[in-house]
């Protein structure tokens, strides 16, 4: 088969070129053009088939809607993430940090679905079938039946998931596959949107569940064009630092599931498991309460999770610094407004800094009052009383506003033995309705009432 002749649109103005320009022709804008296959007079077979079948209109409520059918990987958390398995014709991306465990964990997924009858394969760009051996053998996965092709060609790929047609398959990774159609280098932008098309439409079209490993910029963002990320059906992400044994993946985009949901594995030396309590730890173990640290509940997609948030106030100079690990930093400036306007700590020439213990990353605002309370408490040299929570959003005006699902927050807190807890007005039990057994609910509607119920503990 010919090579399809090759040129380069602009995606500004939409011009084309028939050779690469710093500079489009058309708009005149720099660095704009893309390559792109050309039309040819014989149409390349199923290059623009559509995705799915084409059907008749039809208005919403004469289309029977059914379920998807899921399959369990085998590993609880990682279930817990894709929503309760994967889904026939389901495209997952998932990125990460290179070491950080993504290679290790499909190959454990597809090992225990491989163990329960679910045909799999194994697409490596990155490594010899070997490696994978050797790495199978590493995470004790002895005599793995898990199919594995050592190829970056996505034609061959193709060929190869239409004649085993398996139910699940990994393709990694997504950065060094390429198609005969484009002249560039693997990796390039058409390259991945291409490949990544391709991919996408033989799972719609075949039922196989196919999953693509992404690499990462340094900024931590997918690398490669951002439709990557609308192609697919769910985007995954490994977050966690490579020097620590826990990893968390964070589901940012699920069609089939909840967003922002998380899962907890430890790295081990048999691989990546998961960890069935994460709260336990996101919670340093201090044999006595100290100074600058407050624990909240964190809501992570429908997981309720407690996390020690930090705080150090130290003397500054004449320029201070606002240091945040974990927690959004403009967010941490405004509330140190919010505290020395309408509570009276003033931290003006003061280092602060904020950490959320396990590297976890939180970006709700309820952990606003927590972050104020360690601030305070560091700052006085005054530890919280032990088994102590907070939780609730802190407004400009110094308002604290509730936070949802308040009663599941509360719930999980008791679970795990803790007895006070300063919480808005609004996530407090109603009355005529039954308590919390075992915790001491503080109900607060600003800044200041919670300060005072503070001090009198």
């Amino acid at each position: 088969m010919a090579k399809e002749k090759t040129s380069f649109s602009c995606t500004e103005c939409g011009g084309t070129s028939p050779r690469w320009l710093g500079r489009c022709p058309q708009c005149e804008a720099w660095n704009t053009l893309i390559e792109t296959v050309a039309e040819s007079s014989a149409p390349a077979k199923n290059r623009c088939a559509s995705l799915a079948r084409t059907s008749a209109v039809a208005a919403l409520a004469d289309i029977e809607a059914s379920e998807v059918d899921r399959t369990p990987t085998g590993i609880g958390e990682l279930d817990r993430v894709l929503g309760g398995g994967i889904v026939e014709g389901g495209v997952v991306l998932i990125g990460g940090d290179p070491g950080i465990g993504k290679s290790t964990l499909l190959l454990q997924a597809l090992d225990g679905m491989q163990r329960g009858g679910v045909p799999t394969l194994y697409v490596t760009g990155e490594e010899s079938g070997a490696q994978v051996a050797l790495r199978s053998r590493r995470l004790g996965l002895d005599r793995s039946q898990v199919k594995v092709l050592a190829e970056i060609q996505l034609e061959k790929i193709l060929a190869t998931l239409a004649a085993h047609q398996p139910a699940v398959a990994v393709i990694d990774s997504i950065q060094t596959m390429y198609s005969e159609q484009l002249t560039s280098a693997p990796g390039s932008v058409a390259q991945v949107r291409e490949c990544a098309a391709h991919l996408t439409r033989a799972a719609k079209a075949g039922g196989t569940c196919i999953v693509l490993v992404g690499h990462v910029t340094k900024e931590g963002a997918l690398a490669g064009p951002r439709v990557l990320e609308h192609m697919v059906d769910t985007v995954l992400y490994f977050e966690g630092d490579t020097h620590s044994s826990f990893r968390l993946v964070r589901a940012i985009k699920n069609r089939f599931g909840a967003v922002n949901e998380i899962g907890v594995f430890a790295m081990t030396e048999k691989g990546l498991k998961g960890v069935s309590n994460p709260s336990a730890i996101f919670l340093s173990q201090h044999s006595e309460p100290v100074p600058g640290s407050c624990v909240m509940v964190t809501l992570e997609g429908t997981r309720p999770m407690l996390v020690e948030i930090q705080a150090l106030v130290d003397s500054g100079g004449p320029s201070p610094r606002r240091l945040s690990v974990g927690l959004d930093r403009d967010r941490l400036a405004m509330l140190l407004a919010v505290l020395h306007r309408h509570a009276g700590v003033d931290c003006l020439d003061q280092d602060v800094f904020v950490n959320a213990v396990g590297g976890v990353r939180i970006s709700e605002p309820a952990a606003d009052l927590a972050v104020m309370l360690a601030i305070t408490s560091s700052l006085r040299g005054k530890p919280l009383p032990k088994g102590f929570i907070a939780f609730g959003e802190v407004g400009l005006a110094g308002e604290v506003r509730p936070a949802p699902r308040g009663q599941e927050r509360l719930r999980e807190a008791a679970k795990l033995g803790f007895s006070v807890a300063v919480v808005p007005k609004a996530n407090a039990p109603k009355k005529g309705t039954r308590d919390i057994e075992g915790l001491t609910i503080h109900a607060v509607e600003r800044v200041e009432e919670a300060m005072d119920v503070v001090r009198g503990l």
